[in-house]
């Protein structure tokens, strides 16, 4: 079992920046790809980025390249989302992920993937 508590969220003018984190319970997460994901009013939750076990690779979606940055500290079970230069459109609720298939696993959007999930944090971009 893995849990996942995600915190950082908040309301932020555009162009400024917040830092989410996802802590995660259990001696699986060094081993565990993570992904975050987005869900924003009235639209389906879609993927923002995800990072494999070491750290060494790293996927974004499109809209968020450039602008945000997915690490880990796995000392901490800790994997964050930094993000930069944001917009509203980047208004949702963010939620972590974890992917337990194993450190071979690539970093991945396909959510059916990621077997345990946080409850999400609400980030507001105002204009």
């Amino acid at each position: 079992q893995v849990q996942l508590v995600e915190s950082g969220g908040g309301l932020v003018q555009a162009g400024g920046s917040l830092r989410l984190s996802c802590a995660a319970s259990g001696r699986t997460f060094s081993r565990s790809t993570m992904g975050w994901f987005r869900q924003a009013p009235g639209k389906e939750r879609a993927f923002v980025a995800a990072i494999n076990w070491s750290g060494g690779s790293t996927f974004y979606t499109d809209s968020v390249r450039g602008r945000f940055t997915i690490f880990r500290d796995n000392a901490k079970n800790t994997v964050y989302l930094q993000m930069n230069s944001l917009k509203p459109e980047d208004t949702a609720v963010y939620y972590c992920a974890a992917d337990l298939s194993g450190p071979r696993s690539i970093p991945s959007s396909d959510q059916s993937r990621y077997a345990y999930w946080g409850q999400g944090t609400q980030v507001t971009v105002s204009s």
